[in-house]
């Protein structure tokens, strides 16, 4: 039964992000567009958040989207995986990191909701973006030829657990 339960809450997550808010903001926020193809992160060095983006991409079978690519870079950055739980983990660090947005806040909503197993996680998720240095305000295409290590290094700085 729980099998099931995580499936279907999975699929409703895809959903409501992938089928339903991105297209919304595309329109609402008008994002850059990402500068980079595969091709051009395949070619970043190991350790890059370039070639970062690309082994994430491949690993998982997804595809780039060049509107979305900036989320991607959090979760390298950040160490949460693309799974539903790592999903909302990435959104309450973003919260305690000073980001306040209508995605952040449906996401959290959506994982309090339906994952109470996962509430610790989602708690020491939101402690830490509390702790760490703001990202809001980095340039996400500029990082991509940057070393992973030392960004989050930067990002942690004031972090403890």
């Amino acid at each position: 039964m729980y099998n099931l339960l995580s499936k279907i809450r999975s699929r409703l997550l895809v959903f409501l992000t992938h089928n339903m808010a991105l297209p919304m903001l595309r329109f609402v926020r008008k994002p850059e567009l990402f500068p980079y193809s595969m091709n051009d992160l395949s070619n970043f060095g190991k350790g890059t958040v370039g070639r970062g983006l690309y082994d994430f991409i491949d690993d998982k079978n997804l595809e780039l989207l060049p509107h979305y690519a900036k989320h991607d870079i959090k979760h390298i950055l950040l160490g949460y995986d693309s799974t539903e739980d790592g999903e909302v983990c990435l959104q309450c660090f973003m919260l305690g990191n000073g980001h306040l947005s209508f995605p952040v806040l449906a996401t959290i909503l959506f994982g309090v909701v339906t994952m109470p197993e996962y509430y610790s996680k989602f708690w020491s998720a939101y402690k830490r973006g509390k702790s760490c240095s703001p990202i809001s305000g980095w340039d996400w295409a500029e990082l991509v030829p940057k070393n992973t290590c030392d960004l989050q290094l930067l990002m942690n700085q004031n972090y403890t657990e």
